[in-house]
């Protein structure tokens, strides 16, 4: 595998940090993506999408959400209740560590809500386009309109 060294673009480039950090992300610069808990993202409809966490064993009050800066972080940690004692296991095979899960958000999307559902986490995404970003027909003069004249460069006349 090749391996790409962005460190001269970071010297010479100004604002785009972002756009630098998600190439060394994709590419594994940045060491193995997590992968617990599992996840799925689905598209719900044209500008709605959901991320569903497998999160067994958690409760709403082991799992925080929160969105800064274009990043969507879901963190769980089991909280001990006090006076229970560690479980003696015989086997487990239902991990309940605590997980730190972040995703990278596109600009204009929107965290609608979350739900815990059966084990899964549900957090509903939509991208809402601002009405100025988005496109707008801009309509055409006919041939029978009269050209406008600038009032103050025609008046101006040397005699």
């Amino acid at each position: 595998m090749r391996h790409f060294d962005l460190a001269p673009l970071y010297r010479s480039t100004v604002g785009f940090d972002r756009l630098f950090s998600m190439l060394d992300q994709a590419s594994g610069l940045e060491g193995p993506a997590p992968s617990y808990p599992p996840y799925n993202i689905e598209r719900t409809g044209e500008n709605a999408y959901r991320i569903s966490v497998a999160v067994a064993g958690f409760t709403d009050k082991d799992i925080s959400i929160e969105v800064k800066e274009q990043a969507l972080t879901i963190r769980g940690e089991k909280a001990v209740a006090e006076g229970e004692g560690k479980p003696d296991y015989l086997h487990q095979g239902i991990a309940a560590r605590a997980f730190d899960r972040r995703f990278q958000l596109a600009d204009h999307v929107q965290v609608k809500g979350a739900v815990l559902d059966h084990g899964l986490l549900h957090v509903d995404l939509v991208r809402e386009i601002p009405e100025a970003m988005k496109p707008r027909q801009i309509p055409i003069g006919g041939g029978n309109a009269s050209p406008r004249v600038i009032e103050g460069a025609a008046s101006r006349q040397v005699a």
